[in-house]
């Protein structure tokens, strides 16, 4: 959960440029290209989620 305003907006920032990457292949009308984008975000997605928490809290 975010602690503050401007850890949401990050967080809402990076689902923003997630859109707008999906949306760029989209105009291809390539669904193989679509699936290709798909997989590359969920794997940012899981690295973001699997990091280790930091070592010290603010």
């Amino acid at each position: 959960m975010p602690n503050n305003e401007k850890e949401y907006n990050g967080y809402l920032l990076d689902q923003l440029e997630l859109i707008e990457r999906l949306e760029m292949v989209i105009e291809d009308n390539n669904l193989e290209a679509v699936k290709k984008q798909l997989a590359l975000e969920r794997k940012f997605v899981e690295r973001k989620l699997y990091q280790k928490p930091p070592l010290k809290s603010e």
